[in-house]
Formats: C-alpha cells, sequence, structure tokens
C-alpha cells in the first residue's frame, strides 16, 4: 500500500507542475502580447509623425517659393543672385524629395 500512495504522490506533483508551468507560460504569454501590441501603437505613432513632418516641409517648401516669386515681383525690391539660387535650390530639392518618396512607395508595393 505504500508505494501505491508514493506513485500516488508522483502523480499528483507531475500534476501540480504541470498546470504552474502552464500558468507561467500563459502569463509570459500575455505579457509579450501587451508589449506586441505597445509596440504596434508606437511604430502606428512614428509613422504619424513622421508623415507631419514631411507635410510640414512640404509647406514651407511652398511658402518660401511663393515668398520668393512674390519678391521677385516687386519692382523696388532689387532681388539679387542668392534669391534666384535659393529659389532653384529649394526646387531641387522639392523635386528630390518627391523622387525619393515615390522611390521608397514602389519599394513597398513591390
Amino acid at each position: 500500500m505504500r508505494k501505491e500512495v508514493k506513485c500516488v504522490d508522483a502523480v499528483v506533483f507531475g500534476m501540480i507542475q504541470g498546470v504552474v508551468t502552464a500558468m507561467g507560460i500563459w502569463y509570459l504569454q500575455r505579457k509579450l502580447g501587451k508589449r506586441d501590441d505597445a509596440a504596434e501603437k508606437r511604430e502606428k505613432e512614428r509613422e504619424d509623425m513622421e508623415y507631419n513632418l514631411l507635410t510640414a516641409v512640404n509647406a514651407s517648401i511652398a511658402l518660401g517659393e511663393a515668398t520668393a516669386k512674390a519678391v521677385q515681383r516687386i519692382p523696388d525690391a532689387q532681388c539679387n543672385g542668392d534669391m534666384t539660387a535659393a529659389l532653384s535650390y529649394t526646387t531641387t530639392v522639392k523635386h528630390d524629395l518627391k523622387n525619393f518618396l515615390n522611390r521608397k512607395a514602389v519599394e513597398k508595393i513591390v
């Protein structure tokens, strides 16, 4: 009879170990799931921030171009070559940025 008790004790002890291990794994999965959700949220917020920064850069370029063109039209402004060079540089940068974004969009799609 004593051997049967030892055998039952071993089985019960093994079942308790299994339950504790399963609970530990469940807890870790839950923690990692929350961490993944937080990482996805941060990534989405980062994408939104980058989009807003690009929008702000485009708005600044548009404002700079409009200001330069308006100043060039004033007869008494006496624009020097710096204004023309800055306007040309801004146009080049704007097109480079647009081409870069188009290239990255194609890479994402393909």
